[in-house]
């Protein structure tokens, strides 16, 4: 059975699908243990910590994003830990457990961003990398908070079929189509610092990419992602990176609904996804912060395929957090 370090201070042995079954276990993310004290956390030398957070109130049309932490997990258990294309264990060198969730309040949202934005303060308290699994879009906005407060204005990679830079729906300021104007506003994010891809879809009016365009966003339809291939992209997101602080949050609704039906505001002609596990790798060596996974709605999943691209692409995420200058090291 192949012993993995997990904490500075013990060793522990991530399970073997060979010998311990993948139905078996506690469902936490590729059945890593789970410590939801911070202090524990840092008693045993932790560095990265998956963070579920199972909301969805902030949803405009379909709900069920706050089921998408648990399948996650579920089918998380199908993942390995070797990925031969980045040549990376990241078990090996990092010390990653899961947190488990955040205590929401089902029905009040800012109230339920306060409890998030004090989970994420406290995990950098303690230079603990998260990685978020959502949960509809609007959660990223107090994870941001917590980041900006830590790290300042910041540079975000955005992987989504919309902007998500609404000024209100409903006459409400706090929905998942709303949270990076928010961000913009409250001087969380530097626009000219954001990188938007996949946009695509019918919009509600010609003025609806008016904000990003004229606050400096960068944006790439996925009509251009096709035109210009992954590698031009990868090198738009590297340049855009450059210099900057940057957050990650990646919608699944930006894959085409081939490949990820199960999220609340499907979009078609999207992307594959080959195309964003490809972009996720190239993340490999920016200077990222901060890491969500989104919008996976399970009750309109197809047989557990979009939770199942989910749980693999926060694997090809944590691949890269051994490169990663934000990742606190050992001594």
């Amino acid at each position: 059975m192949p012993v993995y370090k997990l904490f500075t201070e013990e060793e522990y042995q991530l399970f073997d699908a060979k010998v311990s079954p993948r139905m078996a276990g506690i469902a936490t993310f590729m059945r890593l243990p789970h410590i939801h004290q911070p202090a524990e956390l840092q008693r045993r030398g932790a560095q990265v910590a998956i963070v579920g957070i199972p909301f969805d109130d902030a949803t405009t049309y379909r709900s069920g994003a706050r089921f998408g932490p648990r399948a996650v997990r579920e089918m998380s258990v199908m993942v390995r830990p070797y990925n031969a294309v980045q040549d990376v264990i990241p078990f090996e060198t990092l010390g990653i457990a899961d947190f488990g969730d955040v205590n929401v309040v089902p029905g009040y949202i800012e109230e339920t961003y306060q409890r998030i934005e004090e989970a994420i303060a406290a995990l950098l308290a303690i230079d603990v990398f998260p990685v978020v699994i959502g949960g509809d879009h609007s959660l990223s906005l107090p994870v941001l908070r917590a980041q900006a407060r830590k790290y300042g204005k910041l540079g975000m990679i955005h992987f989504d079929a919309h902007t998500d830079m609404y000024d209100t729906y409903f006459g409400k300021r706090y929905t998942h189509g709303t949270p990076f104007l928010r961000a913009v506003e409250e001087g969380l994010l530097d626009p000219e610092g954001v990188i938007q891809i996949g946009l695509r879809g019918p919009l509600y009016s010609r003025e609806d990419y008016d904000f990003p365009r004229k606050n400096g966003v960068k944006m790439i339809r996925a009509e251009e992602v096709f035109a210009w291939g992954v590698e031009r992209v990868i090198a738009e997101i590297q340049e855009r990176a450059q210099g900057r602080k940057c957050y990650v949050s990646l919608d699944i609704d930006s894959l085409d609904p081939a490949f990820a039906p199960g999220t609340g505001t499907p979009e078609v002609f999207g992307l594959t996804n080959r195309e964003l596990i490809s972009f996720v790798r190239s993340l490999r060596g920016l200077d990222i912060v901060g890491f969500d996974l989104v919008e996976i709605s399970p009750p309109y999943d197809t047989a557990n395929i979009t939770a199942l691209l989910g749980a693999n692409l926060v694997f090809e995420f944590l691949c890269t957090l051994p490169d990663n200058p934000n990742v606190k090291r050992e001594g």
